[in-house]
C-alpha cells in the first residue's frame, strides 16, 4: 500500500522480499557491524564517546557511573539494549582487548581470564587521552552532524579522529554476508607509515612493510610470519597469520627446568587455556608434562612442569602449539565502510583514507577559523573607532533612546558593529587600548593570510598534517609489544608414544572386558593366567609399550590407548569401562596394535569391505570414534593390515572370489562396498589381502594347501566367484587371516602380517 495515497499496489512477492532484505542488510552493514574507515568506529562506539564528551568526562575530570553514560547513550543516541551498549563500552576500556583504550574504567571491567565486568551500577568511567584526540575540534564544524533517531538532537556522522584508531585498535564484526577482522597495530609505526605516504604518495605496500611490519597486540606474543606472508596479507586485505604465546625456559637446580608462559595470544582466555593443558595432562595425552600452575598477578605467568629434564623443550612446545591455543591463527579482513559502502582495502588504502579524512578535517577547521577571524576583525574595527572617539560615543548613548542608528550613521558602522559597541560593559571601555587592538588586528590578519595560503596550496596543507602527525606520535607512541619472527622450519611434533619406552609387552583382554599387560612376548597359556571369577581369556596380542592399542566394539566404535598406560602386573587389570566411556552392552569384539602409517582392510559378515588408514583407527577421546557403520544384522569379521594387491573372500556357500584391492575405497568412516555377491541366507566366512607372487593358502584346521595360480577364481568385486577347490568344501578359511587364531583367543600382532 502506498502510504501517501492509501492505494494498494500489487507487487511480486519475490521482488518485495529482495528489496526489503537488501535494505535490512545494508542497514546492518553500515549502521551496526562494520567500522568507518575514517575513525575506525562503529556507530555504537562513536555514540558512547560523544555521550561521554557531552557529560564532560574528560581525562582529567572525575569519574561518573557507567550506568549514567549508558543511560545517555541509549536514551539520546542509540535506541538499543542497555547491556549491548555497556558491553561495547567495557571493551573500549579493557587493556587486554584494546591496544589503546578509549575509555578509562574504574572498577571491575573484566579480566584476561574471561571473567565479565561488574554491573554498570558498580563501575565508573571517563575518556582517555586517545579518546580526547578522537573528539578534538568537534566544535569547529570539521565533520557533518545528523539528527538522532527521534530528531531531538544531533550527532556526528564521523569523528575528527586525530588518533588513527582503525589500525591502532582494530575492529571485528559480522554483518549480513560479510565480516571484518582488523588486528591492532602500533600507533608509532602507523604514523611513521603515514608520514612516508605523505612524502612519497606513490608508495606501495611493499615500501611500507619495513615501517609497519605487522600487528601489535595488547597481550604481546610472537607473530610467526615471514615478510612475504605478511606482504601477501596486507596487499590483498585478507588472510591469516600465526600468533604464539611468549614462553621462556627457566633453569632450576640439579639440571631441572620448567617452561613459563608470560604472554598469551590475543583474545584467548587464560583460564580456558590452562584448563585445556590440564585436560591433556589428566587424560594422559600430554605425558611429558607433570603439572600446570597459574601464578599470574597483574602479569601473566603460567608454569609448565616437565616430567623429566631429559625431554627436549622444543619438542614439548611443538606439541603444545599444535594441541592448545598457545598458538592461534589471527584472521585479517580489511573490510570497512568507505564512502558509504563496504570495501576491502589494502594497507595503503586504509592509511590514505584516514589521511584524506584528516585533510578534509583540517580544511574545514581552517575555513571555520578563517570565518571566525573575519568576524573578530570586523568587531575590532568598531572597537578601534570607539577607542578613538570614546567621549562622543558615550555622549550619543546618553542623549539618544535608540543610539544604534546614530552610531551607524556617525561612524559608518553596520548593525552588528553597533550592537557590539553597545553591548560593551563600562569596565571593558576602560581596557580598550589602541596598541592592544592594533596588535590583535595584526595577529589576526597574519593568521588569516596563513590560513588563506594553506587553503590555496595543498602542499602547505600536507605540511600542516605532517606537524600534526609528529605531535600525535610524540603523545601516543610506545614500544612494540608483539615480537615478529620468521616462520620456523617444519617441526617434528612430539607425540605421547614418542616418550614411552619401546619395550615388548603382551596385552591380555578377558571376555568380561578386563585388560592388562605383561612384559615380554612369551606365548600365553590361558590355563596359567589368573582371571576374576569365571572370566576367561578373550585375546592376547604382542605389542610394544609405545604402541597404540585400539579396541573395536560391536557397534563399530574405536577406543584407543597407549600400551604404556594400561595396568601392569599379576593382578586382574582394569575394566575397559574405566578406561573409556563405552556404552552399556556394546561389547569389544576386536583388539589390535595399530600402526598409524599402515593401511587396514575391513571385512564384515555381510561381505562389506573397505580400506582404512591406520591413523583413523586411533581415537583420541574417551568417548571413542565411530569409524565403522554397520548394516542391520551385520558384524565385523576381522580387520588386518593390507599386505598385497589382491583380495580373496570365501562365502558360506563355498564360493571363492579373488579381486583387485584397488576396487575398494579408502575411507576414514563408512560401511564400505560389497566384496562378494551373497545369497539371502549366506554370510561371508573369511577374506584376506595377499601378494600375487605369494598366492593364497586355504586351511580347514586339518589340511592346508597353497594356490599360486588364482586365475580360476579371479573376477570383479561384488560378483559370485567360483567353487572352492576339491577337498575344501566345508569350514575352509585362509591360513594366516587370523579368524581361527582369534576365536582360539590368541589374537594378532603386527609382525604376523
Amino acid at each position: 500500500m502506498n502510504p501517501e495515497s492509501g492505494v494498494i499496489i500489487d507487487a511480486p512477492l519475490r521482488q518485495e522480499l529482495e528489496s526489503r532484505y537488501l535494505a535490512y542488510a545494508l542497514s546492518t552493514i553500515i549502521s551496526r557491524s562494520l567500522p568507518d574507515v575514517r575513525d575506525g568506529l562503529k556507530p555504537v562506539h562513536r555514540r558512547i564517546l560523544f555521550a561521554m564528551r557531552a557529560l564532560n568526562l574528560d581525562p582529567g575530570s572525575a569519574f561518573k557511573k557507567s550506568a549514567r553514560v549508558v543511560g545517555d547513550v541509549i536514551g539520546k543516541f542509540h535506541p538499543h539494549g542497555d547491556q549491548a551498549a555497556y558491553d561495547a563500552m567495557v571493551r573500549l576500556a579493557q587493556e587486554f582487548a584494546a591496544r589503546y583504550p578509549l575509555v578509562d574504567g574504574q572498577g571491575n571491567f573484566g579480566n584476561i581470564d574471561g571473567d565479565g565486568a561488574a554491573a554498570m551500577r558498580y563501575t565508573e568511567a571517563r575518556l582517555t587521552l586517545a579518546a580526547r584526540a578522537m573528539l578534538e575540534d568537534l566544535n569547529f564544524d570539521v565533520v557533518d552532524f545528523t539528527a538522532t533517531y527521534d530528531g531531538s538532537l544531533e550527532e556526528p556522522t564521523v569523528l575528527p579522529a586525530r588518533f588513527p584508531n582503525l589500525l591502532a585498535n582494530g575492529s571485528t564484526g559480522i554483518a549480513v554476508g560479510m565480516s571484518t577482522s582488523i588486528p591492532p597495530h602500533n600507533v608509532g609505526e602507523i604514523l611513521d607509515a603515514c608520514l612516508h605516504l605523505i612524502q612519497k604518495p606513490e608508495s606501495r605496500v611493499a615500501d611500507l612493510l619495513p615501517i609497519l611490519p605487522g600487528p601489535d597486540f595488547p597481550t604481546g606474543g610472537v607473530l610467526i610470519a615471514d615478510a612475504s606472508e605478511r606482504l601477501a596479507v596486507y596487499e590483498s586485505g585478507r588472510g591469516s597469520l600465526r600468533l604464539r604465546a611468549r614462553i621462556v625456559k627457566e633453569d632450576l637446580p640439579r639440571g631441572m627446568w620448567r617452561l613459563v608462559v608470560t604472554e598469551i595470544p590475543y583474545q584467548i582466555k587464560k583460564s580456558q587455556l590452562i584448563e585445556r593443558i590440564a585436560e591433556l595432562i589428566v587424560d594422559h595425552k600430554c605425558m611429558f608434562l607433570e603439572d600446570v600452575r597459574d601464578e599470574s598477578d597483574e602479569k601473566v605467568r603460567i608454569v609448565l612442569e616437565p616430567r623429566s629434564n631429559r625431554i627436549d623443550p622444543e619438542m614439548v612446545l611443538a606439541y603444545l602449539y599444535k594441541n592448545t591455543d598457545l598458538e592461534t591463527r589471527v584472521t585479517i579482513n580489511f573490510n570497512v565502510i568507505d564512502q558509504g559502502r563496504p570495501h576491502v582495502l589494502d594497507l595503503v588504502g586504509l592509511l590514505k583514507a584516514w589521511l584524506d579524512h584528516r585533510f578534509t578535517v583540517l580544511g574545514r577547521r581552517a575555513r571555520y577559523e578563517l570565518a571566525r577571524i573575519g568576524e573578530r576583525l570586523h568587531l575590532l574595527a568598531a572597537y578601534l573607532i570607539v577607542h578613538l572617539n570614546i567621549d562622543e560615543v558615550i555622549a550619543i548613548i546618553k542623549e539618544h533612546d535608540e543610539p544604534a542608528p546614530v552610531l551607524m550613521s556617525r561612524f559608518m558602522l553596520d548593525r552588528e558593529q553597533a550592537e557590539a559597541v553597545l553591548n560593551l560593559r563600562l569596565r571593558s571601555l576602560r581596557r580598550l587600548e589602541e596598541m592592544e587592538i592594533r596588535k590583535e588586528v595584526t595577529e589576526k590578519e597574519a593568521r588569516a593570510r596563513e590560513l588563506t595560503a594553506m587553503l590555496a596550496d595543498d602542499r602547505l596543507m600536507w605540511r600542516e598534517i605532517e606537524k600534526e602527525l609528529l605531535r600525535t606520535r610524540l603523545e601516543f607512541s610506545d614500544p612494540r609489544r608483539t615480537e615478529l619472527a620468521d616462520a620456523p622450519p617444519p617441526e617434528v611434533v612430539l607425540k605421547p608414544e614418542d616418550l614411552a619406552p619401546r619395550e615388548a609387552v603382551t596385552v591380555i583382554l578377558s571376555r568380561l572386558g578386563w585388560v592388562r599387560t605383561v612384559r615380554g612376548h612369551e606365548e600365553i597359556v590361558a590355563d596359567k593366567l589368573r582371571f576374576k571369577g569365571e572370566d576367561t581369556l578373550f585375546a592376547a596380542i604382542h605389542a610394544h609399550a609405545n604402541d597404540q592399542i585400539t579396541f573395536i566394539t560391536a557397534s563399530g566404535k574405536a577406543y584407543s590407548i597407549l600400551a604404556d598406560r594400561l595396568p601392569t602386573g599379576k593382578g586382574f587389570g582394569d575394566p575397559l569401562t574405566v578406561l573409556f566411556n563405552i556404552e552399556g552392552g556394546d561389547a569389544v569384539v576386536w583388539m589390535m596394535a595399530v600402526d598409524p602409517d599402515k593401511e587396514y582392510f575391513v571385512v564384515t559378515r555381510r561381505a562389506q569391505g573397505f580400506r582404512v588408514p591406520g591413523a583413523d583407527l586411533i581415537a583420541s577421546r574417551r568417548d571413542g570414534k565411530q569409524w565403522l557403520v554397520l548394516k542391520p544384522n551385520d558384524a565385523l569379521i576381522h580387520l588386518h593390515p593390507v599386505k598385497g594387491s589382491l583380495v580373496a573372500s570365501i562365502s558360506r556357500g563355498r564360493k571363492l572370489l579373488v579381486c583387485d584391492l584397488e576396487e575398494f575405497p579408502v575411507l576414514s568412516r563408512g560401511q564400505g562396498v560389497r566384496i562378494q555377491f551373497l545369497l539371502s541366507d549366506e554370510v561371508l566366512m573369511d577374506a584376506i589381502t595377499f601378494r600375487p607372487e605369494d598366492g593364497m593358502t586355504l586351511d580347514t584346521g586339518k589340511k592346508q594347501k597353497q594356490f599360486l595360480d588364482v586365475t580360476l577364481w579371479r573376477g570383479r568385486r561384488a560378483t559370485r566367484g567360483a567353487m572352492l577347490p576339491h577337498g575344501f568344501l566345508a569350514g575352509a578359511v585362509f591360513a594366516g587371516s587370523g579368524v581361527s587364531s582369534w576365536e582360539a583367543g590368541r589374537g594378532y600382532t603386527r609382525e604376523m602380517f
